[in-house]
């Protein structure tokens, strides 16, 4: 896999109380004992940790020239990532991000703008151009968010170029510029949760069903890229994908929920994983949905013991219709 997005660290914020937080409004909480990373890290160690030992990952980004991006690049590292193409952007600071979460589990994410992540520009993408061509058919490139579109759409490029297979996810409010940039004709599969969903089906997905909002989607997919296949995650309403022809459903795998943060990452590690190994995307969504299962066990947005095993032992746990070839892989030595 060679991928682009952000790379950082960040904290969790507990709210106290569900209800959605106003605007203007002052609401108590708690810092956390949690440790909150970026996209890229999020997806790459997921899909390293679900993943053959023999899969290398790239990592296309940039951290500051401080304590927290060394300490970060180091733990990419050490679970295999090859960190290569992670530069240090002088005079910057690594990115940070501030995660709230209310009590049930759900959250959201916010981010510094003026980081290291935000110096990610398409030269600095075309400048690895030896690694796409290196691996020219037979690699899978992630854009993920919070580096410029910019980059990631010269990422998609060198994708087209070189025969990979392009999985891409944008934020909610990208959504209109990623429709003017035309980039995605460049996505073979497209991962998104509801509410980015949502907002590129335009639908306002609090006043919609899912099914709805999906079905609205594709329609609208059809015309602009008609081989483009579909990932969308709504929370404990389970998942769906379209593979260009048929759409699937897969429900939520229940389990005790600490943090859902991270939950959609670890999702689409799992589609990665399971495509990688030869998995159909039916049975890689369902991957997906165990990885994103395990990953809410836990507090940090990287669950510190996901793995294979962890995944299976959910599965044989859950009591769920999974189909064989899932268990088959997460077997695999």
């Amino acid at each position: 896999m060679i991928g682009t997005g952000g790379i950082g660290s960040g904290s969790l914020f507990l709210l106290s109380g569900n209800h959605t937080l106003g605007r203007e409004e002052s609401r108590g909480g708690k810092y956390l004992d949690a440790r909150d990373y970026c996209k890229l890290h999020i997806i790459a160690h997921n899909v390293r940790k679900l993943s053959d030992h023999d899969f290398p990952v790239f990592a296309i980004g940039k951290v500051g020239d401080d304590v927290v991006g060394k300490q970060i690049v180091q733990e990419m590292q050490d679970v295999g990532i090859d960190t290569g193409y992670v530069g240090i952007s002088q005079g910057d600071s690594t990115m940070f991000g501030f995660c709230f979460l209310y009590p049930d589990g759900t959250g959201g994410n916010l981010t510094t703008e003026q980081s290291a992540s935000s110096k990610v520009d398409a030269k600095y993408i075309e400048s690895t151009e030896n690694i796409f061509r290196e691996n020219q058919g037979r690699f899978v490139a992630l854009s993920a968010p919070e580096v410029p579109l910019e980059a990631r759409h010269a990422l998609l490029r060198l994708s087209q170029k070189y025969g990979g297979l392009s999985v891409a996810s944008f934020t909610a409010g990208e959504m209109p510029e990623i429709v003017k940039l035309n980039m995605l004709p460049l996505v073979h599969l497209l991962a998104l949760n509801i509410e980015e969903a949502s907002m590129l089906a335009d639908l306002d997905e609090t006043k919609k069903e899912p099914l709805v909002i999906i079905e609205k989607l594709i329609s609208r997919l059809k015309k602009i890229n008609p081989q483009i296949c579909l990932s969308v995650t709504a929370g404990k309403n389970g998942s769906w994908t379209w593979d260009g022809s048929k759409l699937n459903f897969s429900p939520a795998v229940i389990v005790e929920v600490k943090s859902s943060a991270g939950a959609g990452d670890a999702h689409i590690s799992g589609i990665i994983a399971g495509l990688n190994g030869g998995l159909d995307l039916a049975q890689a969504q369902q991957l997906g949905n165990l990885a994103g299962a395990v990953a809410v066990t836990s507090q940090h947005t990287i669950h510190p013991g996901m793995n294979r095993h962890k995944v299976l032992e959910l599965l044989n746990r859950s009591g769920g219709r999974f189909s064989p070839g899932v268990a088959q892989y997460l077997s695999k030595i």
